[in-house]
């Protein structure tokens, strides 16, 4: 039911008072906020009451969509019973117990880094905060202090706290914070499409690009080495897919130095890639990973790091007080969601549906959008996809930066009631997993109207010329 909001009102509060992440604060005052109301399914209403498809489940999290009683119910009736205490001085809650138990079952069985331990946060940032506290009491604990270097990706995510901007590798993050913080260096990522050598395999790209960690170890020192982070596909750098040959080779060379390995799934967890965790995807063995957005379907703020048992032996073993941690670690409420989103996830076994059902669907159709003539490359992996707006097609030449077409692209995707996100002039989606056949048909057919849209406009601007 729509319930009549005074948008003005709404925008007028919000300019006087509401500073909004990730924005131009005074373009925003100027425009005036979107303003959104209500949500069901995979769709969003603003205050006029105009629907949009949300091909972006919110910021990669509403994987079991909008209107989730059952959430709601778990958050109400925790409320009710125990809505907070925390999990210091030696106390534990039973939905915190029991999720721990749950993510525990659900990470495969590996050996030695098989994962039976969960540190909890509230958001991926924090979570990644923790991994470099672990990671380096770790190395201590082991008697090897000098291990502090964690080595991560440019244009990777990994957050927006002093650590987390840190660890990822958004230069213009960088720019404001004098960034990194000492003990993180960086390396190249695997973009086939922008890095790849003429006439270079994919194949023999990756096994490329995996190298540049070893050789940022070797230059480093491999004795200061501590561990390398990485997303299993880059989310928010543009749906970055690396080529089959890249997570072999990396594993290879994490093993070879002995450093450890972190898969930040704070995106690619829990169904995104057609499995519980984004390394399954990939193949790769982590000794942590990094979790958030939707274990609870993004319903209420969760986070946290599942611990490897090779790390959590030493930590538990030898550590003993570990001081580090959250007021809402473990909060009883966001594991009570997560743990009724999980149940859900697995009675509709949206993992196994992306898999075998919508995310081969999703590929069939998203790879049919390279026949426009404004797309260089279009690509999925699970239920995520990204396309390239290119000048032209046949050489892949770009736009001038500056023109800044995939902001153009966006707007007409608002304007006609989609939701897509522009990382540059990569247009990317990732929508909510319970999608049917027929509305990724229609979520397509939105996409490619805004794209005829946006060819329409770089056409009458002279971009072609």
């Amino acid at each position: 039911m729509h319930t009549a909001v005074d948008t003005q009102l709404i925008q007028a509060l919000d300019s006087a008072h509401f500073l909004h992440p990730f924005t131009d604060l005074k373009d925003l005052q100027a425009r005036g906020a979107r303003v959104i109301t209500r949500a069901q399914d995979i769709y969003v209403w603003d205050s006029e009451d105009r629907r949009m498809l949300d091909a972006m489940s919110g910021l990669w999290c509403v994987n079991v969509g909008y209107g989730r009683k059952e959430l709601a119910d778990a958050a109400s009736q925790q409320m009710m019973t125990l809505p907070y205490y925390n999990s210091f001085f030696q106390t534990t809650n039973v939905p915190a117990a029991k999720l721990a138990a749950k993510l525990a079952a659900l990470a495969p069985d590996v050996g030695e880094r098989s994962f039976k331990h969960v540190f909890y946060s509230s958001s991926g940032s924090e979570s990644n905060d923790s991994n470099v506290r672990m990671v380096r009491r770790y190395w201590d604990l082991l008697g090897q202090p000098q291990r502090k270097t964690i080595i991560s990706r440019m244009n990777a995510y990994h957050g927006s706290t002093m650590a987390g901007a840190s660890l990822g590798g958004m230069r213009d993050m960088h720019a404001q914070g004098d960034l990194p913080i000492p003990g993180i260096t960086h390396i190249g990522q695997p973009y086939f499409f922008e890095n790849g050598a003429p006439g270079e395999s994919a194949e023999d790209f990756g096994v490329r690009a995996a190298g540049w960690l070893e050789t940022k170890i070797l230059e480093v020192g491999a004795e200061k080495v501590a561990a390398f982070i990485a997303e299993p596909l880059q989310g928010a750098g543009g749906v970055i897919i690396p080529p089959a040959s890249y997570w072999p080779e990396i594993q290879r060379i994490v093993d070879k130095y002995g450093i450890l390995l972190i898969s930040d799934e704070v995106i690619c967890a829990f169904g995104r890639l057609g499995h519980w965790f984004g390394y399954e995807k990939f193949g790769y063995k982590p000794d942590l990973i990094t979790f958030a957005k939707a274990i609870t379907g993004g319903y209420i703020p969760l986070g946290g790091v599942m611990v490897g048992n090779r790390v959590a032996k030493v930590l538990i073993e030898q550590g003993g007080e570990f001081t580090h941690g959250y007021t809402y670690s473990g909060h009883p409420v966001a594991c009570a969601v997560a743990l009724a989103n999980l149940d859900i996830m697995e009675r509709e076994n949206l993992p196994g549906r992306v898999r075998d059902d919508v995310g081969p669907y999703l590929a069939r159709a998203f790879a049919q959008l390279e026949t426009h003539p404004l797309v260089g490359v279009a690509e999925t992996c699970g239920f995520v996809g990204g396309l390239v707006l290119v000048r032209n097609p046949q050489t892949r030449e770009k736009f001038k930066a500056d023109l800044n077409v995939g902001m153009v692209c966006r707007g007409h995707c608002f304007a006609n009631g989609l939701i897509m996100r522009a990382v540059g002039d990569r247009m990317i989606i990732a929508p909510p997993l319970t999608m049917t056949h027929a509305q990724i048909d229609q979520m397509l057919a939105l996409i490619v109207k805004c794209l005829d849209s946006t060819y329409a406009d770089v056409r009458k601007n002279g971009w072609l010329a």
